[in-house]
């Protein structure tokens, strides 16, 4: 049975909170972050995130916390969740993948840092090369990282429902491709449920 969830993941830098604020805002939706989760464990841990990332290929721990926080969030309804493994944890989601490459994905991250205080705390990256290496290191980490856990790989997108080029598409245009999107999933699903009572 569909779920009135969506889960959003994608590369970084490619506006997943952005595009889930905003879409949750649009559906009046209740909206969580696995990312700003994971900042906050950062912070409380006095750490960088990608120290944190490199932390958690050795200890379990900090994945299942945030696992644990996303299948928690996952029993609501009503709710947008950007989370890179939200999509295996509630099968049952809408489940969007946002694309964008490395080196355009730098400068959005770069911005971000500047206006971003959480982010700015949690990340010890300056300066656009920096952020590329660490763009390319943290990818990198995850992929291994939810291999050897889960045997997953959350950048397949055979395992989405939508895919969409966040460089082709701006932030306006992505909300709005969810939405719709999302509203014609979730009407096949009540057309179904209706059609086999």
């Amino acid at each position: 049975m569909k779920k009135e969830i969506i889960t959003i993941t994608g590369t970084l830098g490619s506006g997943k909170s952005s595009a889930a604020k905003l879409v949750a805002k649009e559906l009046g939706f209740e909206h969580f972050s696995s990312g700003d989760f994971m900042r906050k464990i950062a912070l409380e841990s006095g750490m960088s995130l990608n120290e944190l990332n490199l932390k958690a290929e050795n200890s379990i721990e900090i994945d299942k916390r945030i696992d644990d926080e996303v299948k928690r969030v996952g029993k609501m309804n009503k709710v947008v969740i950007d989370s890179r493994l939200a999509f295996h944890w509630i099968p049952q989601s809408f489940k969007v993948y946002l694309d964008l490459p490395p080196r355009i994905a730098q400068g959005r991250i770069l911005n971000n840092l500047k206006q971003n205080a959480l982010r700015r705390q949690s990340e010890d990256s300056s300066t656009s090369k920096e952020i590329y290496k660490k763009i390319v290191a943290r990818l990198e980490s995850e992929k291994k990282r939810y291999k050897e856990l889960y045997n997953i790989d959350h950048t397949d997108k055979n395992n989405y429902d939508l895919i969409i080029d966040t460089n082709k598409n701006n932030l306006n245009e992505v909300v709005d491709i969810i939405v719709s999107e999302y509203k014609k999933w979730i009407a096949k699903s009540k057309l179904f449920k209706n059609f086999t009572l």
